[in-house]
Order: C-alpha cells, then structure tokens, then sequence
C-alpha cells in the first residue's frame, strides 16, 4: 500500500510509467496484427536478417553473393547482438518481431529524462515521449529492428548523458552508435563540437568540462569510424553522383530511387533525400508537434504570459545545436553523394526528436497558463468540450488513422511454394525476377539468382554483377535458343526457375517496370522479339518441365531443360 501511495505522490515516477505504457500500447498493438501468420516477416529484414540465419545453419546460402554482401554491410555491433541470442536458442526473425518493444521503450524512457533536463516538469515528459512515439510509429524504422531501429534509444541516450556531461556515458553511447548506426557518430561529434563553439563564452569550469567531453566524443569517434575508412568494401567503391544519375535505379520506381524533376520533392519530402520526414507531408492532417514544436520560440518570448518558462533551463540550446548539426551534415552528405549514404539520414531522425520535445514543452507551457488562468468550475461548457477534445485529439493522434501504426510486415500468400523450395537441397538457387522470389530466402531458405529487393546499386562490384545478372536471366528467359538457355542455367548453376502464366506475352513486358528497371535493353530487345513473333523457347517447355504450379505461378525444373539438349 505505501509503495502503491509512494507511486500516486511521485509525478515523475507516474508520468514515466504513463509514458512508458503508450510505447508498449503502440508496440503490441503492431505485433498482434502479425502475431498468428505464420510466413511473415518485415520488409527490410528480408535483406538485413535473413542472412543471419546462417548462425544456425552456416550451411545455408553457400556461395550465395546477396547474402556474402548484405553479411559484409552489417554494422558489427548490430550482427553481433542477434548473434548472441542465436546463442541462447533465440531465432534471428523471433528477435526481430519482439526487439521493437524493447528499443521503443529505451527510446521512450531516454526521452522522457532528457526532456526533464529541460523542463523539470513530469508532464512535459510525457507530453514529449508521446509525440515521438506518435511519429515513430508512423514510420516502420523501430518496427524493423534492422541498424536504424536502433538510432533513437542510442542517440536519445547520448543527448542525456551530454546533457548531464557524462563523459562514460558519453563514450560508450558513441562506440554503440558506431557499431549499431555509423552514421549517427557524425552526428553525435558534431553536436559535441557545436556545443562547445557555443559555450566558449562559458565561465572557465564549464568550458573545460565540455572541452574534455569533445575530445572523449572525437577520440572515439575517430576510432569507431576508422576501420570504415581504412577498410573498404570488397564489393568495390560508392558509387559516384556522376555514375548514379546515369542509372534508373535512382530514379522514381527504382530501389535506391532518389533523383526527381521536383525540386519539393527532392529537397523537403524525398525518403532519401528530402531534408523533413515523408509522413509529415503525407495526405491528410500532419502530426500535431509539427505546428506545436514551431511555437515554443514564440512562447519563450513571452516569459511574462507564460510564467512556466522560467523553469526551462539552457539544457534546451541541445535542441537548436542538433537542428543545426543536421542541417549542416545533410548539405555534406548532399554534397558528398554517397559518399555518407542518403542525406536524409541526418536531418529526418533528429526532426522527430527535436519536434516532439519542443512540442511537449508547448503544451506543458500552454496547460499551465490555462491553469493559472481559468477556474475550471467557472468555465462554460463549451470551453471545456474543447479543451477535452484537443486533448483526446492530442492523445490519439494519429491513431484514428488507417496507417497507424505501420508495420510494413510482408505477408507470405503461397506456404506452398515456399514448403516445396525448402524441401530441395540447401545448395538450390532460383532464377526469377517476379516479386514473390525476394520471399524465397525468408520463407524457405534457399539462394535466388537475384531479385528487386537485393538489388542495392551502391557498391559497383556487387550492383555490376546484379545488373549482369539480371541481363543474361531476361535474355534467357525470352531466348528462342535451347543452347542459350541451358548455357545460362550452367554459368549460374540454376535448379529451378520460376515464371508466370502470362510472361510470355508482349503485353506482361510492357506492364513490367521491374523488367525494364532491371537492364532496359535488354527489355526493349526481348519486346522487340515478342512482337516480331519469335517465341521463347521456355513457352514450349512448361508442359514438359513443370515441377509444381500455384495460381499464376509455374515452377520449371532447369535439370528437364538442360535434358532436352539431349533429345534434340
């Protein structure tokens, strides 16, 4: 009873557990509409988890250059970490569904108290984790539990430990950035840098303080980003700004798409480019700490009219300082592409942060001035459904809608097919370029010859050999030559090949934009022949080399292909 009392008498510790259920109300509720099927799995995981499925079994995807490449780029911290519950019998895909609930609610309790360091008040707090666990879930960053899940609970305590000057802490939330999210190191350096450029006017026991802090971040920094600089990928340099405009792959509908004709696009909304988060300017009503994070400056002028600002200590310059950390590395990154990856790595993550603690403070400042201004019984009635409302629409937002919260879940409709590809030997590789083999890996655990979501254009050495290969599969999926297509099936040893009922049509080409998108000559080539009225050779052997069929989908058997050769 005490401790149940102690609880209801202790406003941080309330508004803490406050806060910490609405992040496990969002993250449960996410889980349970995947839950009970039985092949699902989160988009991205599809290139940054499955791979790690060889901690079970180091026999699956033997020679298998997707998943040698996917191994490669994995930060070291974030393979590391589901490979030690690998160790204790945890499945790397178990791990990815239940990690979310536990990074939002790291990420919710390091918001909360680097918000307090702000504003000492509870519900600001709370005011603050809710907003950025509305933003959070509109997205499916944390959902993922892929290297960028792991930005917000990092960063978030990196600030607090700045905030309280921590040089440990300090130290060990940058090597966890470098070795969960990299890129997030230069952010966390420039921040330090910034901090001190703006406390050099400070008294001398606080310049020194935060001068020993910048040298501990840079020091290790410096080492955690070094072996990224001395050890290059063996899949061959970043692709230059030149190289990639030349490539549809950057393009709208591409996989790394990132160029567009428009500038608003390009600069403000773009997912890789754009400077704000995409949801926020996605159709319909935009997250509410957008408009609230913009009048805390306004509020703050006016210490007079809202006396609670008085309270706000200079902890709340960590703010701006982020904001222009951010906005200076997302120019850089601009400016170097790809050098530092998508700018928008370095503006969209700290937006959500930087928004949602502003927007908290706002309200906190608003309520109390409400508080201090009106007498709650001797308000009318009108005033107070209004007041109840924005309140309800502050707490369920976004709730209300369709897209909240986004799991971006893939869901496997064909169990049949993937039951009988994982019951071939592990060595099988399947040729196709329809969408449903890029669940082929996930849902039977066997190697493909490539597919769209694998086709990462980054690295020149692993995106040529990608774009070769997907080449020589349209060339040899339309070829009217038997010689053609057994010579593919034996440069790269295919077992089994997956097409569609229609592919053989001039119309399945030209509504194709992942054929085009693949290797467009050789689209154009293989329409060209179709409507000249070569038939491919593989349209006369469905009846013959049909191992298996589900709806539109066949399943050819290349040994009856390379067969064939011997009958003619």
């Amino acid at each position: 009873m005490k401790r149940l009392q102690h609880f209801w008498q202790n406003p941080r510790l309330f508004w803490l557990t406050a806060s910490l259920t609405i992040s496990l109300i969002c993250s449960l509720w996410a889980l349970s509409k995947v839950v009970n099927a039985e092949y699902t799995i989160h988009d991205d995981a599809r290139s940054h988890i499955v791979w790690m499925f060889r901690f079970i079994d180091p026999n699956l995807f033997p020679n298998d250059i997707i998943f040698d490449y996917f191994q490669s780029v994995a930060p070291i911290g974030y393979a590391t970490f589901y490979k030690a519950f690998v160790t204790i019998g945890i499945h790397p895909l178990t791990l990815n569904q239940l990690l979310p609930t536990l990074l939002g609610l790291i990420t919710t309790g390091y918001c909360f108290v680097v918000c307090f360091q702000i504003l000492p008040i509870p519900v600001a707090g709370f005011l603050s984790t809710l907003f950025l666990n509305q933003n959070l879930w509109l997205r499916d960053d944390l959902i993922s539990a892929t290297p960028r899940a792991f930005f917000y609970p990092l960063f978030l305590a990196f600030l607090y430990y700045t905030l309280k000057q921590s040089r440990l802490g300090i130290a060990i939330t940058i090597a966890l950035l470098g070795a969960f999210y990299p890129q997030a190191v230069l952010l966390a350096v420039g921040v330090l840098i910034i901090q001190s450029l703006w406390e050099f006017d400070s008294p001398s026991k606080i310049l020194k303080s935060q001068f020993h802090c910048l040298i501990i971040g840079l020091t290790v920094g410096f080492f955690v980003l070094l072996p990224y600089v001395i050890h290059p990928s063996e899949y061959g340099s970043i692709i230059t700004l030149a190289e990639a405009k030349t490539l549809p792959d950057f393009y709208p509908g591409g996989r790394a798409s990132f160029f567009t004709d428009n500038l608003f696009d390009f600069w403000i909304t773009g997912d890789r480019s754009g400077f704000f988060p995409q949801e926020w300017f996605n159709k319909g009503f935009p997250p509410p700490q957008i408009f609230l994070g913009l009048l805390l400056p306004v509020l703050l002028k006016l210490p007079h009219q809202f006396t609670l600002t008085h309270k706000i200590n200079k902890n709340l310059f960590i703010l701006p300082q982020l904001l222009l950390t951010s906005t200076t590395l997302f120019f850089l990154a601009h400016l170097l592409l790809f050098k530092l990856h998508h700018p928008s790595r370095y503006s969209q993550h700290s937006l959500r942060i930087i928004f949602a603690i502003a927007a908290g403070i706002t309200v906190t400042l608003v309520l109390d001035k409400i508080r201090s201004q009106i007498s709650w019984k001797k308000t009318k009635i009108s005033v107070k459904l209004g007041i109840i409302f924005l309140g309800f629409f502050l707490l369920c937002y976004p709730s209300l809608l369709q897209v909240f919260p986004r799991t971006n879940y893939i869901l496997g409709k064909h169990p049949l097919l993937y039951e009988f590809f994982a019951l071939q030997p592990k060595e099988i590789r399947v040729a196709s370029f329809i969408r449903e083999v890029n669940n082929i890996p996930a849902f039977s655990q066997r190697s493909i010859l490539i597919g769209s979501e694998y086709f990462l254009p980054y690295h020149k050495k692993y995106y040529t050999e990608l774009s070769q290969r997907g080449k020589d599969l349209i060339l040899a999926q339309y070829s009217s030559n038997i010689k053609e297509v057994q010579h593919f099936i034996k440069q790269y040893n295919i077992d089994f090949w997956m097409i569609q009922t229609h592919a053989f049509s001039v119309d399945y080409i030209k509504q194709n934009n992942q054929i085009f998108q693949l290797n467009t000559e050789a689209a154009i080539t293989v329409q060209n022949n179709l409507e000249a009225g070569i038939k491919p050779i593989l349209s006369t052997l469905i009846k013959d080399c049909t191992v298996l069929q589900i709806n539109d989908i066949i399943v050819l058997e290349a040994q009856c292909i390379l067969n064939k050769n011997e009958l003619n």
